[in-house]
């Protein structure tokens, strides 16, 4: 694995996350809306489900509730581990790049700002600081997680 792919791990497991914290509330919004009942007499049902209908949204909730839990443990270690990384880094320019970057997700600009440098000076160290990275023997990847496996 490449220095940038793990580093940009951490983004994406925060897209992720916030993106299924996002379905949680709208499953929410789901159970808590009352729905009409079907009073249609061509439709004949032979066997009933007897669970209220929001008691599937109940569980799906309670399912990504646990997904996050598990994404947001490991989003936890890999912000440090990635912390780790950066911190071997001798150049301290290079290290506050890095840590802008893919700790605090600022853009370029928002980098150069920060460290009153333009935007190609930001860019140029980060360049060099991806060569300095040392990628762990045993990185954490987000692909540990299974998007479509429940937890």
């Amino acid at each position: 694995m490449k220095a940038k792919e793990y580093l940009k791990q951490a983004y994406r497991l925060d897209q992720r996350i916030n993106s299924n914290i996002k379905e949680v509330g709208e499953l929410r919004a789901m159970a808590g809306s009352i729905s009409s009942p079907q009073l249609s007499a061509d439709k004949v049902q032979t066997s009933h489900n007897g669970d209220a209908p929001f008691e599937r949204a109940l569980v799906r909730i309670w399912e990504m509730e646990a997904k996050i839990d598990a994404e947001i443990d490991l989003y936890v270690d890999l912000k440090n581990q990635i912390r780790e990384v950066i911190s071997q880094i001798d150049n301290v320019d290079e290290q506050m790049v890095l840590r802008y970057r893919y700790i605090h997700n600022k853009t370029w600009e928002q980098i150069g700002m920060e460290l009153f440098v333009d935007k190609s000076t930001v860019k140029r160290w980060h360049d060099t600081a991806l060569t300095h990275v040392v990628v762990p023997e045993n990185p954490i990847l987000i692909s540990q997680l299974d998007e479509n496996e429940p937890l």
